[in-house]
């Protein structure tokens, strides 16, 4: 699967991930929320067709994804555990009968490929897929957000067209879309002094390590001219996100694209609503002002 997102196979992805992003953009009205008119569209869209699935079906996901994201969080309630686990289960279904077709019809997606890998059980299979879509956008969709958010209120709209890459990572280290992680430990340790027994899960914190004022200068401050970039947005080690070539991509070109066509944008609303999710952190909604040049 990790060969689907290698730098090389993403870069091929980038003329129609242009395409998409210039489209949503036109069609965004004078008065927009840009979480439902672009930063979740795109990159639902590009996972989407990266997978083959059909274009009809890409609203029915943002429900069951809603729900599957908010079920990483931690101490849920027995009626979020129960939502959760319906979406999964439908979520499943979808792709178990999408499966079938692509076995009788393969196409040039990943969906068909991972079909005919003989290794992966039904249930890896489905695992995988849900997998795929869900971090494929929910993470991407925050990154997005999150970015515009951060350049309006900093007035830095205009760095995003000069220097996309620099904007993004500086968007990862000082917004993550993924604020914690767990991991267990593999043997008898102590952190800050508090002892840590082999097999205990531990929460690690993105969004406090991506502020360490010992790894980064004045870490409160949003700085597009930070270097190096040594945010853990993305995890470390065997752990690294598998998609990050492809967010990295798609928030530049959102963000850029975004400067470039409404070079006046401004905020509708100066304190927009973020969702409830604690472990992905991102926007509800984030009305907007289009002033196009």
């Amino acid at each position: 699967m990790s060969r689907a997102f290698t730098p090389r196979m993403i870069e091929r992805l980038r003329p129609r991930v242009e395409e998409i992003a210039a489209s949503l953009i036109r069609a965004l009205p004078d008065e927009a929320d840009l979480v439902s008119g672009l930063a979740y569209p795109l990159p639902v869209m590009v996972i989407s067709e990266m997978l083959g699935v059909p274009p009809e079906d890409h609203e029915r996901f943002r429900g069951w994804s809603e729900k599957l994201a908010r079920g990483l969080d931690p101490m849920l309630t027995e009626g979020l555990l129960s939502e959760t686990g319906r979406a999964r289960r439908e979520f499943g279904d979808y792709f178990r009968e999408l499966a079938a077709i692509r076995r009788e019809r393969p196409g040039d997606d990943l969906l068909s490929a991972l079909t005919g890998v003989r290794e992966l059980t039904e249930a890896e299979l489905l695992a995988t897929c849900v997998l795929l879509l869900v971090a494929g956008h929910e993470t991407t969709v925050n990154l997005i957000a999150n970015g515009v958010l951060a350049l309006l209120r900093h007035g830095l709209l205009a760095q995003a067209a000069r220097r996309p890459r620099e904007v993004v990572e500086e968007v990862l280290r000082y917004d993550p879309p993924v604020q914690l992680t767990v991991r267990v430990a593999l043997e008898d340790v102590s952190l800050g002094g508090t002892p840590v027994p082999k097999g205990t899960p531990v929460m690690a914190v993105i969004g406090a390590a991506n502020r360490d004022p010992a790894v980064f200068p004045d870490p409160g401050r949003f700085d597009v001219t930070r270097s190096p970039e040594r945010h853990l947005a993305f995890g470390l080690g065997i752990h690294f996100c598998l998609g990050a070539t492809l967010a990295r991509m798609e928030g530049e070109i959102a963000l850029s694209a975004l400067a470039s066509a409404a070079p006046r944008l401004e905020l509708a609303e100066p304190a927009p609503p973020y969702k409830e999710n604690v472990v992905l952190r991102g926007l509800a909604s984030l009305p907007v002002r289009l002033r196009r040049s």
